[in-house]
């Protein structure tokens, strides 16, 4: 087993102070990870506040063992979930909702989990290593064109159709089944590439994505989290490449300019739909002091939105 390197957490003290939390309030922390954020929220929370977490990888849900809180709980589910099993808890609404989206360092950092090019380990990927389909059963049952799509639409790889040829004609001969093995065939499709960046980067990216259906995950939890939100409450997601961003930005601006209807319409003021979400603040990146501490932060942004009242 790799030793993983030491999580930092991103945007740590920013995603707390975005969530203006209240001493008895009731959070959610849709992406536990190794519970950076929610142990500094939990340490701004007086003896009636509440913290629910959420994490789809066990190896998150086991180092949460160590955190003895009675205002803590900690689900074993994807955060899209959020609304059903935060109100089968209990609580019908709650003051604020934090989701870190996209793969954990520690993830990242243990070979085994296949997440990474940098070991030559079994091609898994999955979040959640006790259920769902690996990278490697998927690469050896997918069509060309499957193949294909996942890698230019997820990885925006230019040389998608030439890396999904690659593999569909390797795994003639043997299933595709190591890290090492998927980017040594993604290394040969790929003629140029960005200075600086493994031509296997994008690819490995776009299988993750889809592995996990990452982009389905986010959209289903946000209308989650705004259904879940009292008046006032807040929701800061924290993204770290654009196709997340995207759908997070695409999201509150909906919500918060609903009106955008043709023009002459035979409607009036109050007829209108009226916005559900104010956006809060400018887009927060990590500064540059973070940036040089913990170079994975270089690509994080966080949007925050507070929920208007009805």
């Amino acid at each position: 087993m790799t030793a993983p390197l030491t999580h930092v957490t991103v945007l740590l003290e920013e995603a707390i102070e975005a969530l203006a939390v209240k001493a008895d309030g009731v959070y959610v922390d849709g992406t536990f990870g190794r519970g950076g954020h929610s142990r500094l929220l939990l340490s701004k929370l007086g003896p009636n506040g509440r913290l629910l977490a959420f994490d789809r990888d066990p190896q998150a849900i086991a180092a949460a063992g160590n955190i003895d809180d009675p205002r803590f709980t900690l689900f074993h589910a994807p955060f899209a979930e959020m609304g059903e099993v935060v109100r089968g808890a209990g609580y019908p609404a709650v003051d604020g909702v934090l989701l870190d989206v996209g793969v954990s360092s520690p993830q990242l950092d243990e070979a085994e989990r296949g997440f990474s090019f940098r070991f030559d380990a079994p091609l898994d990927m999955r979040m959640d290593t006790s259920r769902g389909e690996t990278a490697a059963e998927w690469l050896d049952r997918a069509s060309e064109r499957e193949i294909t799509e996942v890698i230019r639409d997820y990885g925006e790889e230019r040389f998608a159709f030439q890396i999904a040829k690659k593999v569909v004609a390797a795994r003639r001969e043997r299933r595709i089944a190591t890290t090492g093995e998927f980017a040594a065939l993604v290394r040969e499709a790929v003629r140029t590439r960005e200075p600086g960046q493994d031509a296997a980067t994008r690819s490995f990216q776009a299988l993750r994505i889809h592995i996990n259906q990452e982009l389905e995950q986010l959209a289903l939890a946000l209308p989650a989290a705004m259904g879940l939100l009292v008046p006032g409450g807040r929701l800061a997601v924290i993204s770290f490449h654009s196709l997340e961003d995207r759908i997070v930005k695409r999201f509150m601006k909906a919500e918060a300019n609903p009106d955008d209807l043709p023009k002459n319409l035979p409607l009036t003021a109050a007829q209108l739909p009226q916005p559900r979400l104010k956006i809060v603040g400018k887009p927060v990146k990590a500064s540059a002091a973070e940036v040089a501490a913990n170079p994975r932060s270089r690509s994080a942004v966080m949007r925050v939105a507070e929920k208007l009242a009805a």
